[in-house]
């Protein structure tokens, strides 16, 4: 089994039915460290923009379910930190957060867009060994991020199935099944 670190992503395994949070979910770890770790799911997108959520903007970008955890909180991540200050590097030329001012101004004046950004309402969040249990119960696979900052744009609701046909063998079969096997 391929240890967890920042930057990696999480690919739900077909096992996990029912959990509506992570159910065919690919997650970036944005953080991993001895105290827990912290990820977005990269393919769970709501049905609102961030205009809907924010007065000062017209903005029509999309709003992603980031975890089950803060979902009353906006996060972002984003591959544009010379445009936005007090942002931390997560990997690979992908950051999270930083002046959320700034952003309004880079959105609304056109300057950054959304292949730029990527909006979630929520973060998915594990205590201390909590992710290496789930690993250790194969709820997950851990993944190389290969996409490195072009995943803020590759990320759709197909991601999930893509990376089941990437990892082959017989998570190819789990590919095309149904999201509710009860559907079958």
């Amino acid at each position: 089994m391929k240890k967890p670190k920042k930057g990696n992503l999480l690919i739900a395994e077909p096992s996990i039915i029912g959990d509506l949070s992570f159910n065919r979910a690919v997650v970036l770890l944005a953080d991993h460290n001895d105290l827990g770790s912290v990820g977005f799911i990269l393919n769970k997108k709501l049905d609102f923009y961030l205009k809907d959520l924010i007065e000062d903007t017209d903005s029509e970008f999309p709003v992603y379910n980031g975890g089950p955890v803060e979902q009353d909180n906006l996060y972002f991540i984003h591959k544009s930190p010379d445009l936005i200050p007090n942002s931390i590097e997560i990997s690979q030329g992908i950051f999270w957060g930083g002046d959320f001012s700034t952003v309004l101004e880079l959105i609304n004046s056109k300057k950054i867009t959304c292949e730029d950004i990527k909006f979630f309402l929520g973060y998915s969040g594990w205590e201390e060994k909590q992710l290496n249990d789930e690993l250790d119960s194969h709820a997950w696979v851990v993944s190389k991020n290969t996409y490195k900052n072009q995943l803020i744009s590759k990320c759709c609701e197909e991601f999930w199935k893509e990376k089941m046909l990437e990892m082959g063998g017989e998570y190819s079969i789990w590919s095309n099944a149904p999201e509710n096997p009860s559907y079958n």
